[in-house]
């Protein structure tokens, strides 16, 4: 299908694979991201993104699937801090500060035993123009579960992430809930690692999450929006850098934070404007 694409439209395989790629990313992480920004995790995020990397580097050199380890090592950075933060009087986010920078650590550590088959600058930074067909298959299926799970679970995840102690008066298991949005918040910025790689993916998680905040008032809307504005943005963002040849992945966060910056100044739920007036 793709390859008829081409030949019809006369554009490179590897371009439609890349604005597929970066049109999925954004759909999934608008989705996801939403919750993260609700629930004022956006820290949370970036460090599991940076923890799931000796997950990677581990299931290359035990040869197993780099999605089940790095999603094993997301959830159990997610697990430490929740412990640390519990079981001492040391607050959350310099919990998450240890926990990112031990595992982020850890992972250049365990590259370095890899390092004929893993380049760390792909890693970081990926690269979407160079995505295969098995992992765009891939992120379509991740992107369908994710949303199949949030369809499913949405109104446990509504109040768990509005009022976590209504939630637990009505019986709920908020830390189950915390701890699957840690989960599959670990498989898409696993399954975004050869796109925009770790150090972008926490963009594309929070940018277009919080653009749709400045415009909506339900998480249902939230949602959508969300999703429309990273998927426009992945779309935006190869189309730009083709044409000026700027790098492709950067280039798809500075149009969603393009996207931010004029919401910021013109939603009615933000009032920019109007605050300024007012100081005059």
């Amino acid at each position: 299908m793709i390859n008829l694409l081409s030949d019809l439209l006369d554009i490179p395989v590897y371009a439609l694979n890349a604005g597929l790629s970066a049109v999925i990313l954004g759909i999934v992480s608008g989705a996801l991201g939403s919750f993260i920004v609700l629930r004022k995790m956006s820290l949370m995020g970036d460090a599991l993104s940076h923890a799931v990397l000796p997950g990677v580097a581990l299931s290359y050199i035990l040869g197993i699937n780099i999605l089940l380890g790095a999603s094993l090592f997301g959830l159990l950075a997610a697990i430490l801090i929740q412990f640390i933060t519990s079981r001492s009087n040391i607050k959350s986010d310099t919990s998450i500060g240890i926990i990112l920078s031990s595992f982020f650590a850890l992972g250049i550590v365990l590259i370095t035993f890899a390092r004929s088959g893993l380049d760390l600058t792909h890693i970081l930074f990926g690269n979407i123009l160079a995505v295969p067909q098995s992992e765009l298959t891939q992120s379509f299926i991740i992107m369908l579960v994710v949303i199949a799970i949030i369809t499913l679970l949405y109104k446990e995840l509504l109040i768990s992430s509005f009022d976590p102690v209504v939630a637990k008066a009505y019986g709920l298991k908020t830390g189950f809930y915390h701890y699957l949005l840690m989960m599959l918040l670990s498989v898409v910025t696993v399954s975004s690692l050869s796109q925009v790689g770790i150090v972008l993916v926490i963009a594309m998680l929070v940018i277009p999450a919080a653009t749709s905040y400045l415009w909506t008032k339900t998480l249902f809307h939230m949602i959508m929006l969300a999703s429309a504005v990273g998927a426009v943005s992945g779309i935006a963002g190869v189309i730009v850098s083709f044409r000026y040849n700027l790098p492709t992945s950067a280039t798809i966060v500075l149009v969603g934070m393009a996207l931010f910056a004029v919401s910021f100044i013109l939603s009615p739920k933000n009032n920019f404007l109007g605050k300024g007036l007012k100081t005059r």
